[in-house]
């Protein structure tokens, strides 16, 4: 049973509204608009199921995705039950204080002495249950299978008023709208729509990181609920993280930068984490079967943004959400929780009113993506070889952040100041608060080191319980 969703701005809904993509961004998106419309139409190329299962809309649908504190809130706040609903179809509750480990600068940072809670599933549940709580909406409407052909204007060319589809098996029609919502991802067609249509194409920031990944689905004992980190940091191009979702599965992604790639077979990707500087991910691939021989692979070369906001034209009825919007390199997992923050953003901008919609929101909208931009480009452009539109005083920040870390083996009030940027629950900028620089600057340990403030090592890389789960033999 769901819970009911709260919508705001009942009895004062009228007009059309379309979102094009019903991912995360654009479901997300359409409900509130449900608040402001009378209709709300989702648009999407695949089918919509009611399954979690992948969609080949979503290239990365297999791969690993975390919600954020701050985007597990906004979906609550949206979707009021979102977080219980999650954790009653198989979502897995983490105590991040306890069982996140975390890897960076030749060691686990210590556990934080805040309460550090996570929710973690695969993406296809996540959308699942966000797709039968958008469709229980009154007004809205759901179209799989439909799949977007252009942009409709009025004759000046100044205002979208809906957008042309072509559902399967049916000849192209017209939709019309007073709002047209573009959550259709990195394949956005909107930068060349306004070059081609004379209002000249968005500034672009791209930073080229090369990245590519592999995830593989392993067998989870029930009670084991460890999420482990460690990413791709110079000199060293590997990485890997552990991520326990629903099915009693782990979903364990490897990653390389910069041309160092792992294999998509899951037979060798033993082989590409053994450099890797612990041992753990070793112990689980020997300790846990594999639920498939081949992983799921991913290439990313770039971030991307456009600016939107720096535009001195844009047409009304028009708005871009999502990915579509800025991408992010997704180690760090933060797509999910933008585009519900956004969602928020979007919600205040309609009540605002109707008029300069897109303005309104795409400043509102920058200001959420920059502190994730800051933080994704940041780490990137610590490698030698990235390239692209780093922001200025970024090689400092990425000095400052190296040896916060380093304190962090033995601060645990370092990991709680790293952990709540992480989340998304305060700005890259925090991290230089006085109280935060002074443990980082400072010589040797900063404050009083507690029995808590040592590397929170994940059981398997102790020296005193060697196997990741002695009661299993391991496999041959």
């Amino acid at each position: 049973m769901t819970s009911a969703t709260v919508r705001r701005g009942d009895g004062d809904r009228s007009g059309r509204a379309i979102v094009v993509g019903a991912g995360v961004a654009g479901l997300t998106a359409a409900r509130v608009l449900a608040d402001s419309f009378d209709s709300v139409t989702v648009i999407d190329r695949d089918r919509l199921p009611d399954e979690p299962v992948a969609r080949s809309g979503v290239p990365q649908a297999h791969q690993i995705h975390i919600l954020w504190e701050a985007g597990r809130s906004a979906l609550e706040e949206l979707f009021p039950g979102y977080t219980e609903e999650l954790c009653a179809a198989g979502g897995v509750p983490i105590d991040g204080q306890r069982d996140l480990h975390l890897y960076s600068q030749g060691e686990f940072l210590a556990s934080g002495s805040s309460p550090f809670p996570l929710y973690a599933a695969s993406r296809p549940l996540y959308e699942q249950l966000l797709r039968r709580r958008v469709g229980e909406l009154e007004g809205v409407r759901l179209r799989p299978q439909c799949r977007f052909v252009a942009y409709e204007t009025d004759e000046r060319g100044t205002s979208v008023t809906g957008v042309s589809v072509r559902p399967r098996g049916a000849h192209r029609t017209e939709l019309p709208a007073e709002l047209v919502v573009d959550a259709t991802g990195r394949t956005s067609r909107t930068p060349a729509w306004l070059a081609r249509n004379g209002y000249g194409p968005p500034p672009t920031e791209e930073v080229t990181i090369g990245l590519a990944y592999t995830t593989i689905a392993l067998e989870r004992p029930p009670d084991d609920r460890r999420m482990i980190g460690m990413l791709a940091e110079p000199p060293r191009t590997r990485g890997g993280a552990v991520l326990p979702v629903e099915g009693d599965r782990w979903l364990v992604n490897v990653h390389g930068v910069h041309g160092d790639h792992p294999p998509a077979a899951a037979d060798e990707i033993g082989e590409f984490v053994t450099p890797l500087p612990t041992p753990v991910f070793d112990r689980l691939l020997e300790e846990c079967p594999p639920l498939a021989e081949t992983g799921h692979h991913y290439p990313f070369p770039s971030n991307r943004r456009y600016r939107y906001e720096d535009l001195e034209r844009f047409p009304d009825g028009l708005i871009v959400v999502g990915d579509a919007l800025a991408s992010f390199n997704p180690i760090y997992g933060q797509g999910m929780s933008v585009a519900a923050l956004e969602a928020l953003a979007l919600g205040r901008t309609l009540r605002d009113g109707r008029s300069g919609i897109p303005t309104r929101f795409f400043d509102r909208a920058a200001a959420i993506v920059d502190p994730a931009w800051m933080l994704a480009v940041g780490a990137d452009s610590a490698f030698s070889e990235t390239r692209g539109d780093v922001p200025r005083g970024t090689s400092i920040f990425d000095w400052y952040l190296s040896r916060l870390f380093r304190k962090a083996h033995a601060d645990g009030t370092l990991t709680d100041a790293f952990l709540e940027v992480l989340s998304m629950q305060q700005p890259p900028s925090s991290l230089l608060r006085p109280s935060v620089a002074w443990r980082v600057l400072g010589p040797g340990h900063a404050g009083n080191r507690s029995s808590r403030d040592s590397p929170n090592r994940p059981p398997s890389t102790r020296e005193s319980e060697p196997d990741l789960f002695p009661q299993r033999s391991k496999r041959r």
